[in-house]
């Protein structure tokens, strides 16, 4: 099973950044943009994960998640990797909790390695994102990330974490396995 484990931003917030990104696609025909559907922010790409694995993952990323306190976050502003003049992949940016976020993101990893879903020298280097658009070839997105430098969504609370399978193909499919809980705001971040 190809799994990752991500946030998945609300409906309300996919529409917002859909809104926005609705008069600027048709002059970009060259980027292949991702449906809204799909939408979601990785913690931690696994991969393929064997099945006998997935009962002590979802044990361990429970536990990881439970760790950590609910948070707030929102879409804001646009970057592109590796940079906007030679961008690969076109992306949202996000506004909140980035630290809290970022050690989220290291204990899902350290919970799916303890379980052997991921090797250690599997892990990049988390930034936090949500993916718009991929492109095959390099291409100069200065302009379009110039236009949504300035969206902004509604902020929304992260209270879950999932665990999604990806079914490739064409076109893509996500599927969520489980749910984790966050801790309430109230009881505090716990590392």
């Amino acid at each position: 099973m190809r799994l990752f484990v991500g946030v998945l931003p609300p409906r309300r917030a996919c529409d917002e950044l859909a809104r926005a990104l609705r008069p600027l696609r048709g002059a970009w025909p060259e980027l292949r943009w991702v449906d809204p559907a799909n939408w979601h922010l990785t913690l931690a790409f696994l991969g393929e994960v064997p099945p006998e694995v997935l009962p002590e993952l979802e044990t361990r990323l429970a536990r990881a998640a439970s760790r950590h306190a609910s948070m707030t976050l929102a879409l804001t502003g646009a970057g592109a990797f590796p940079s906007v003049r030679r961008a690969r992949i076109l992306w949202s940016g996000l506004s909140g909790a980035h630290l809290p976020l970022t050690r989220l993101a290291d204990s899902v990893a350290a919970g799916a390695r303890r379980a052997g879903a991921v090797r250690v020298d599997d892990r990049k280097r988390f930034r936090a994102h949500l993916t718009l658009a991929r492109t095959r070839a390099e291409t100069d997105v200065s302009d379009l990330v110039e236009a949504l430098g300035p969206f902004a969504g509604t902020p929304w609370e992260v209270g879950t974490v999932h665990l999604v399978r990806s079914h490739l193909g064409s076109p893509v499919r996500y599927e969520t396995l489980a749910e984790y809980a966050l801790a309430s705001p109230a009881l505090g971040e716990r590392s």
